[in-house]
């Protein structure tokens, strides 16, 4: 049996070495495993508990109920969703007395420890069930404190809860109660409706009955003179043919009705209206646009087939009970646009004081995207480098359609990017799509990806990625903290267990995106910057009696770890060869960093296993063969050899197909399932901690993409030998000539100069 799987099910044992068969079944099976859905789109009501910039929930109940009495109690009730038995880290920060319940029982009570810190965090782990999860805290109000703080432990790894009852089904949140003399007599659970609970729950569902007799424009944005707003549902018409449907109802002020983009009715004054209009069959949007006159605004509309009236649907198939209409204002009413330019819902509208999004007809509610993909459509680093295989693999590979899904992925990030900034100024912070940008608070945060931008935007056209990729070159040139040499280290961050420390890692989410904004601005400090990086880490990171880097420095204790972690030094070579690729030939520090590639390619020859692998720990042969570091060192001895910058390419020829052939035995299945791959780390100075506790996960997205571009690379240089040898061949057939000078072309195992 081979280290993960049985030999025989290995992509060796299926495809032999055929790189080309390698590289598309794991791009085929990467896609159908991750199809291009669109965001989810929640009810949000920005009112009551809501998630701060750490992401975790504030429950600010002196705040909320000024007036309750010390020994008032008072709930919070959240459902979260698990698709199988899983752990979240919970955090406490406890205000007053807390208890915490899961399902019905008490997991976590508070001491007078806790409470006397509010500001400290307490960890809990908690095991979720398949499905539904609710839990429940409790909060006892003192003369200190009401209330708490609680949710993810870290805002990089962020989750949300969702409003537990059925009466506000798929809205983000916590509900709570109102100060309470006593408990309540059973802590409320799955399938426990609000009213089943004998007390009232906040935050204020509907509006009031005075709120009810205005219209909904009114009530939602209020009197907005020379404004108007915008209401937008779908409609399916089922009638073959062109049909024949009725539009009735009542307006308060004017209002224009477009069906698929036609204008079906325009009222001058307000009072009940009736039109008989022809609709071809099919689902097609409804959008009224009302216009405010310094008095009641608002509408209502109905169509009717006959009797019956038209089934309308939600425009974003807004998650809960049914909601068909949004809106959107207040806009200028003098402002000319077309109604169907406001439905992207990726996009922000200019409104009269700023921009804004689509609304609901509740108190204080709006439409909010949320990105449940597991990958599709996010930001991170990881899938940053991902995307990157794919891309290089399908152009290899010819796939038009993986290219496609490529830039859909990407176009996606850059639409939503203005909206996400926006999100953040609006909601306190936590942001469900493109949280690590609007967090930003290191490279792991902008680099990678905004490299994979840069990239794609080379082939593809891409709107917007000008701007965010200025955003990333930004950071990283102005905002990200370093060392007074100019060599960036981690500094101020939302993880604290990184705080002051410098990680070989850190190379790749900074270099390769400097090396592509130097390309695209032409402004030499840009690659100046990323070649100093490999300085300033090599200082303190390089063990030059091994030719290795440990995988961090530590400046709380003033010393690296001393451990060579497998995938830290992979990003390291990586990253080195993606420099020096664009690296100008005269550029004063290429012969220094020419110098650290051979070293380093030497320190990581010498620790290629008997198996062709390396391993999590590169110089403890006992640690895991890791795929995502040995995929990495095939990339860059193989970039090595066609480039030119390794003195002796022969014995690295020799590795890149050894570690080829056994990425295809040991770590790839014939499936294109992945195996083998390092999870995301933290650091240590044991290297128990790499060998033992950091273990790999199955199709990991730190190696997929790495895998990928190892494949394509060994394709490359395959094709670069057989060229170099068809071109030595050719000088040695061709009859002499006492004139000709010696070719300046490198015969094979010669170095380019």
């Amino acid at each position: 049996m081979g280290f993960y799987f049985e030999d025989h099910l290995s992509m060796a044992a299926q495809a032999g070495l055929q790189v080309e068969r390698t590289l598309d079944t794991i791009v085929r099976r990467y896609r159908g495993h991750n199809p291009p859905h669109l965001p989810s789109y929640r009810p949000y009501q920005r009112r009551g508990i809501m998630r701060g910039k750490d992401y975790r929930y504030v429950a600010d109940f002196n705040a909320e109920f000024p007036d309750a009495p010390d020994g008032a109690l008072a709930y919070a009730w959240g459902r979260i969703w698990s698709e199988g038995r899983s752990e979240i880290k919970f955090d406490v920060s406890c205000h007053c007395p807390t208890h915490v319940y899961q399902a019905g029982a008490c997991v976590f009570q508070s001491t007078i420890f806790e409470e006397r810190y509010p500001e400290s965090r307490h960890r809990l782990n908690l095991t979720l069930e398949p499905g539904w999860n609710h839990l429940v805290l409790r909060f006892k109000k003192t003369r200190a404190g009401f209330g708490g703080v609680f949710g993810t432990w870290l805002g990089k790894l962020p989750y949300y809860f969702l409003m537990p009852t059925p009466e506000r089904a798929g809205h983000e949140g916590w509900i709570f109660t109102g100060p309470l003399r006593q408990e309540l007599a059973v802590i409320p659970g799955a399938e426990t409706s609000e009213a089943a609970t004998g007390v009232t729950w906040h935050p204020q569902q509907g509006w009031s009955a005075a709120e009810k007799k205005l219209g909904q424009c009114r009530r939602i944005f209020g009197l907005v003179p020379g404004g108007c707003a915008v209401g937008w549902t779908r409609a399916q018409f089922l009638r073959p043919g062109r049909g024949e449907y009725v539009l009735t109802g009542e307006c308060r002020a004017p209002i224009t009705v477009t069906i698929a983009d036609e204008i079906v009715l325009s009222t001058r004054k307000p009072g009940r209206f009736e039109a008989k209009v022809r609709v071809p069959f099919g689902i097609w949007d409804v959008m009224v646009r009302a216009a405010c006159r310094g008095q009641d605004w608002g509408y209502e509309l109905t169509i009717k087939d006959g009797r019956a009236p038209v089934n309308l649907l939600s425009p974003c198939q807004l998650q809960g009970p049914a909601n068909p209409w949004m809106y959107l204002g207040p806009l200028a009413a003098d402002q000319e646009f077309e109604l169907r330019s406001l439905r992207d819902l990726n996009k922000l509208a200019p409104g009269l004081q700023g921009d804004v999004y689509w609304r609901l007809d509740a108190p204080d509610t709006w439409v909010r995207p949320y990105n449940d993909n597991p990958l599709y459509g996010r930001w991170n680093y990881p899938l940053g480098v991902t995307l990157y295989g794919l891309l290089q693999a399908s152009r290899l590979l010819g796939s038009g359609e993986t290219q496609r899904y490529i830039v859909d992925h990407i176009q996606f990030c850059c639409d939503l990017f203005d909206y996400a900034m926006w999100d953040r100024q609006q909601y306190g912070g936590a942001t469900n799509v493109h949280h690590l940008l609007t967090s930003i608070d290191s490279l792991d945060d902008c680099g990678s990806f905004g490299s994979c931008v840069l990239e794609v935007a080379k082939y593809f056209e891409l709107h917007g990625a000008r701007e965010i990729s200025d955003y990333v070159a930004d950071f990283i040139t102005n905002h990200q903290v370093r060392l007074p040499d100019g060599t960036f280290f981690r500094k101020d961050l939302m993880h604290e267990f990184h705080e002051d420390t410098l990680w070989a890692d850190d190379l790749y989410m900074s270099v390769p995106f400097l090396c592509r904004y130097y390309q695209l601005t032409g402004e030499a400090r840009y690659i100046d910057d990323a070649a100093r990086q490999f300085l300033g880490f090599k200082e303190r990171l390089y063990l030059p009696d091994q030719k290795l880097m440990a995988h961090v420095y530590d400046f709380s204790r003033k010393m690296a770890t001393g451990v060579p972690w497998g995938r830290g030094n992979g990003w390291v070579i990586f990253s080195l060869s993606e420099l020096l690729a664009v690296l100008p030939s005269d550029h004063a520090l290429r012969p220094e960093l020419l110098a650290m590639f051979r070293e380093l390619s030497a320190g990581y020859l010498a620790q290629q296993g008997a198996s062709g692998m390396w391993h999590q720990v590169l110089n403890e042969h006992d640690s895991y063969p890791e795929t995502s570091c040995t995929s990495m060192f095939v990339y860059g001895f193989a970039r090595g050899v066609q480039y030119g910058w390794l003195e002796q390419p022969e014995p690295y020829v020799r590795a890149v197909f050894r570690a080829w052939e056994a990425l295809n035995r040991i770590s790839i299945d014939r499936q294109g399932n992945i195996h083998g791959v390092c999870r995301g780390s933290e650091f240590s100075f044991t290297s128990d901690y790499y060998k033992k506790d950091l273990l790999w996960n199955l199709n990991d997205t730190h190696g997929i993409g790495i895998v990928l571009l190892a494949g394509v690379e060994v394709l490359r240089l395959t094709q670069h030998l057989q060229k170099t040898e068809s071109a030595s061949a050719a000088v040695v057939k061709a009859p002499p000539k006492k004139s000709a000078r010696r070719s300046s072309r490198p015969a094979l195992g010669t170095a380019a100069k």
